[in-house]
């Protein structure tokens, strides 16, 4: 059952804005550098707990006591030096060049082991190719300063996703540019196979002319299985059934609209192998397809079968290839990658006659290899400067239409989860996290990952020496033992607009300022999105409505004239400007909480002054 805040009936008063959601020509103008901490920005923690335990802050109290709590922002600086760029394998001159206007760049080709380790540990960035092993054993060498890995191409087996996600970096691939050169190889290897062009060219050229030992097979009306339905198997399938092949597929995640939309039958993988006369593999190489095709699934080919592979060489057993091609249920393969690369000379299956082979040449063209390294030399750099890259394979794939959408609602959600968490007071620390997100749209409709990510990022970083960002939030949480949980709201409001508002509620803890404690003993807050700036709305059973820049006071008082022009004149003899101010309350002339925004960090003075003013009975001063 979803909790429901009593802000809903309360209306704050004194708002500036009175529109609920973001203006259509500005509710984009908010861009987060969320992604990263930047490369040479050091961030000041005032508050620190090496488990989510304690923080160290206290409230004013009748003793006038006081603390201020939060981090300092690490957002992007121009003036800072450029972030270092390792490229640890030939890329094309137009990706360098691009990397060279934004950053410091060093091409060192062919490193061993060591001496990668000791390069990356002065890197912010690591572009590689299919031959460099980026290991667990790398990220540890870099110490946190590794922030993204770009791999140059489509596959991704030689780096270890899992200790990078867990070290906070990003990896980026390249998938698009080589798409097309990659389909181009395959379709060129089955016509070559079918009609033993490389065998024949080896004959003639040996003096030998031998037109009858070189039969080949027509393509028209045969069978291709396409054994993976992502860019380069629908590219595959799209050309073959150009040739007049009829085309089917296996892939568990591929939409059967769009196969249907290419006259592709979509069938289960023993049907695939089964009835093809052609198969044609297109899947990545994982634990689960690691050797998926052994001498058990070559027992259920068709007798005279013909594979290509130009994807990853580890998903063919390739001792059991030989075994089939010996017993002639495979008639011939084509490769195009092995599970060492290069092989060795004396390989049986490179040496068999029934095999054509090339050197991974599937991105091998001048246009391939342009775009390949455009495209990863614009998604590290992208990445360095905190952007989400479509591209990113160790977190959430976010469609750039929906990061738009989003992006001011992320920057709400971490400011609400960094301002949650100062609320909170020692005792046995934070661990149970309720995030409410209230909406007019459909659940199904509403992806909240990037939100919960940017909710942890802001409670636990002010409070710990972890740092947080959209790769490893997950991991952290889990690892800190932070528990939270996740509930929807559908409400009278505008679709337009993916989120109403975002409410962030501590658990089971106690709480520096009473204030910010809900009817249902939690600390509670929520905000809302207001022309593109986001907003805090709410603050325990009090409605408010101020703007979350700078920095924020927080004060419960007497309900009472004369309060807002008392604390306005003593931040304003100090020199410190107001840029937002809102009170809410709950009854006439009870209690009120007045929430203050400032743009300077007020010192003690001024914060004992407004903590002697009679009529107020609590506040608390907050970092952004």
């Amino acid at each position: 059952m979803a909790f429901s805040s009593s802000c809903s009936s309360v209306k704050a008063v004194n708002s500036r804005w009175a529109s609920p959601s973001p203006s259509p020509s500005s509710r984009f103008a908010v861009i987060p550098a969320f992604l990263h901490r930047r490369y040479a920005t050091s961030v000041k923690l005032t508050a620190t707990s090496a488990a989510l335990k304690t923080v160290e802050q206290t409230t004013l109290t009748e003793n006038n006591k006081f603390s201020t709590v939060g981090s300092d922002s690490d957002e992007y600086n121009p003036t800072l030096p450029k972030p270092r760029i390792l490229v640890a394998e030939k890329l094309g001159e137009a990706g360098v060049l691009l990397l060279r206007e934004f950053g410091d760049v060093d091409c060192s080709y062919d490193l061993s082991p060591e001496d990668l380790k000791k390069k990356v540990a002065e890197s912010d960035a690591l572009i590689v190719r299919s031959g460099t092993k980026v290991t667990r054993e790398v990220f540890e060498a870099a110490k946190g300063r590794l922030k993204v890995v770009g791999r140059a191409g489509v596959g991704i087996d030689n780096v270890d996703l899992q200790a990078a996600t867990e070290h906070g970096c990003l990896v980026v691939n390249a998938p698009t540019a080589n798409t097309v050169a990659a389909a181009e190889h395959g379709i060129a290897l089955l016509a070559s196979m079918a009609r033993n062009v490389a065998q024949a060219d080896a004959s003639i050229k040996a003096g030998k002319w031998e037109r009858s030992k070189y039969v080949g097979v027509s393509l028209v009306g045969k069978t291709l299985a396409v054994m993976g339905f992502g860019k380069v198997g629908t590219e595959v399938a799209r050309r073959a059934k150009g040739l007049g092949m009829n085309v089917i597929s296996h892939d568990p995640y591929a939409p059967a609209d769009r196969a249907r939309a290419l006259g592709v039958d979509l069938v289960s993988f023993d049907q695939a192998i089964s009835t093809a006369d052609f198969v044609s593999l297109h899947m990545p190489l994982t634990p689960a397809t690691k050797k998926v095709f052994n001498d058990e699934t070559f027992s259920k080919m068709k007798k005279g079968v013909r594979l290509i592979n130009v994807a990853r060489g580890g998903v063919i057993d390739e001792d059991a290839l030989v075994r089939a091609l010996d017993a002639g249920i495979v008639a011939q393969a084509a490769l195009d990658v092995f599970c060492e690369e290069p092989p060795s000379k004396d390989s049986k299956l490179i040496q068999h006659e029934n095999v054509t082979v090339t050197p991974h040449l599937g991105a091998s063209t001048k246009e391939a290899q342009e775009g390949v390294a455009i495209e990863i030399a614009e998604a590290v750099a992208g990445a360095l400067r905190g952007e989400l890259s479509a591209t990113a394979v160790n977190a959430p794939m976010v469609d750039p239409e929906v990061l738009s959408e989003l992006t001011p609602y992320i920057v709400l959600a971490e400011k609400l989860g960094r301002l949650a968490v100062q609320l909170a007071s020692g005792g046995k620390g934070v661990q149970s996290i309720r995030v409410v997100y209230r909406s007019a749209r459909n659940r199904d409709d509403l992806d909240t990952r990037l939100l919960r990510a940017m909710i942890t990022k802001g409670i636990i970083e002010p409070i710990s020496d972890s740092y947080v960002n959209l790769v490893n939030a997950d991991f952290i949480a889990k690892q800190k033992g932070l528990r939270i949980s996740e509930e929807r709201m559908v409400v009278d409001s505008s679709p337009e607009y993916p989120v109403d508002s975002i409410q962030v509620q501590i658990l089971n803890v106690e709480s520096n300022f009473a204030g910010a404690v809900s009817d249902s003993g939690d600390i509670s807050i929520e905000g809302k999105v207001k022309y593109g700036v986001p907003h805090l709305t709410c603050v325990g059973s009090f409605g408010v409505d101020v703007s979350l820049e700078g920095n924020l006071i927080l004060c419960r008082q007497v309900d009472q004239p004369g309060m807002i022009g008392q604390v306005g004149n003593i931040l304003g003899e100090q020199n410190v400007n107001v840029n937002f101010m809102s009170v809410g309350r709950t009854v006439l002339r009870k209690q009120a909480i007045m929430a203050i925004g400032v743009d300077e960090e007020p010192e003690d003075k001024t914060l004992e002054k407004i903590g002697g003013v009679s009529a107020i009975e609590e506040f608390v001063f907050l970092k952004l």
